[in-house]
């Protein structure tokens, strides 16, 4: 597995604890930045990282903010990005039993960095269920088909 991973200053030391955890599971990532606690554009961290999970050069992304919400939006923007925002287990394993979410979003000002390990470990091990919830995924895609065809 490959993981994409960013964050902007108000998620970087969350995305410091994140990168560690999966240096210790063995998954390989690429970390789009920030590379600091300056003050920078979630957006601009954001973009890059989840147009590189809907391109395929990763299969999940994993991105944070101070409380996640900004760069969920910017991720949900790129057609073919299912992000969630999860601030606790059960949330993380629905949204890829039956969501098939591809990135992750979290917040640093939410969550503490034992849950945030926690939460990383459930949605990187839980597969999609398919079934009923791959219809429900397919109409997803059929939206940004139809948006895409009316631009």
């Amino acid at each position: 597995m490959r993981v994409a991973v960013a964050s902007d200053h108000g998620g970087f030391h969350l995305k410091k604890v994140v990168l560690q955890y999966l240096e210790e599971l063995g998954i390989e990532y690429r970390d789009f930045g920030t590379y600091s606690e300056a003050s920078c554009d979630y957006p601009d961290v954001a973009r890059p990282a989840a147009e590189a999970v809907a391109r395929g050069e990763y299969d999940r992304g994993i991105i944070i903010c101070g409380t996640g919400i900004g760069v969920s939006i910017v991720a949900n923007k790129v057609p073919g990005v299912r992000a969630a925002l999860c601030h606790d287990t059960f949330s993380a394993r629905m949204s890829r039993e039956h969501n098939d979410a591809n990135v992750l979003t979290m917040g640093e000002r939410v969550i503490g960095p034992g849950l945030a390990r926690d939460i990383v470990a459930v949605w990187l091990r839980t597969e999609f269920q398919g079934g009923r919830h791959a219809r429900r995924v397919n109409k997803i895609s059929g939206i940004e088909n139809d948006l895409c065809r009316e631009e």
